[in-house]
């Protein structure tokens, strides 16, 4: 999940993007950037994959305020920043579920004013009172997915059907598959394969996922969270471990990319919007949340980038064959053996010793 968006492939065009004006960009604000606390300003911290140019100017249009949004590749690249200082320009910033939990123990967080919000009561009930935040205090949410495996229909079969796939056809695999640029995802799906939780905190449970994972290393052609998609569509890759939303994405541009979630339990996550401790234009992210809210613009959010909306209002908006879409609204059936990705203090040191020895050798 750290590193769960388009970001690679999106570099060129987002630079492009921020020399014309349009309100996308790369994150190069600094401490030059704070000074841009204007009330006719909202200045906004996301992931690539969440930019939408149509919703800027939909934004504009209805309050007069102009977006002037950064991406960023990962919630710990977005999380150094803020700790660094950096953030103290942003009103809006889009962490990831497990990244809420960890911005609001360092006290970078602000508490959502409900009484500002008009749409809360639109939201899934799965949504109104989740694990990571409580009664959505300090977030709300603003897409939802899981992960699993994208593949080549017409070139394996049997099809995948569970993450031991990987293990039990390596030799045909080899060097033609990619994992995420994820420790706690490909370490939590290699648990969720031997049996154990995603979330493990068992240190034998994690030195037999590592172990497991060496053993797969070298068919592997590489840990990888982007640029997959290019080498997938032009037939270098049968396979790839991927999110829910890339899948969607992908299959669209080439129907025989199918994408199935592992049928011994998987990841399941939602990308929130918080508004940062000092931001600058609160009521400018007020507006910004309430329009998040709307179920209009969450039909058009899912129709154009593909993400799964929180917003049950929203869904019974939206037309039938996205609705059926179970890469994009997985059954309760799926879900129930899925997990959300936890902080695990310092057993994550564990992980990510084990995640460098792995990568490194």
């Amino acid at each position: 999940m750290a590193n769960r968006r388009q970001f690679c492939q999106n570099i060129a065009m987002l630079s492009g993007l921020s020399l014309s004006g349009c309100g996308w960009r790369l994150a190069d604000v600094g401490a030059k950037a704070a000074k841009f606390t204007q009330s006719d300003r909202l200045y906004i911290y996301t992931w690539a994959q969440y930019t939408d140019q149509q919703l800027l100017t939909t934004f504009t249009t209805n309050t007069g305020i102009k977006v002037v949004a950064d991406v960023y590749e990962s919630n710990e690249v977005m999380l150094a920043k803020l700790l660094a200082g950096g953030g103290s320009a942003y009103s809006i910033i889009y962490p990831s579920d497990y990244m809420v939990r960890k911005m609001r123990s360092k006290g970078l967080l602000t508490e959502i004013d409900h009484t500002r919000l008009s749409g809360l009561h639109r939201l899934f009930e799965r949504f109104s009172n989740p694990s990571y935040d409580h009664n959505n205090n300090f977030s709300i949410p603003f897409s939802w997915g899981t992960t699993g495996l994208i593949y080549n229909s017409k070139k394996l079969t049997p099809p995948p059907d569970d993450w031991r796939y990987l293990w039990q056809n390596k030799e045909k695999l080899s060097k033609r598959m990619t994992l995420l640029n994820d420790v706690r995802e490909v370490i939590g799906a290699t648990l969720r394969m031997l049996g154990y939780s995603y979330n493990s905190q068992d240190p034998e449970q994690i030195k037999q996922a590592y172990e497991s994972l060496v053993e797969l290393k070298q068919y592997i052609a590489n840990f990888d969270t982007d640029s997959w998609q290019n080498q997938i569509l032009a037939g270098d890759l049968l396979l790839a471990m991927c999110y829910s939303s890339d899948a969607v994405k992908i299959g669209r541009e080439n129907p025989d990319m199918k994408f199935v979630i592992p049928s011994s339990g998987s990841s399941l996550w939602t990308d929130t919007i918080v508004i940062p401790k000092d931001a600058p234009n609160i009521d400018g992210a007020y507006e910004w949340l309430d329009l998040i809210l709307e179920p209009e613009v969450s039909v058009q959010l899912t129709t154009r980038l593909s993400i799964a909306t929180p917003n049950r209002l929203g869904f019974e908006q939206l037309p039938q064959q996205l609705q059926e879409n179970q890469n994009l609204f997985p059954p309760e059936s799926i879900l129930e053996k899925c997990e959300r990705i936890t902080p695990l203090g310092k057993l994550e040191e564990v992980y990510e010793q084990y995640w460098t020895h792995l990568k490194v050798s």
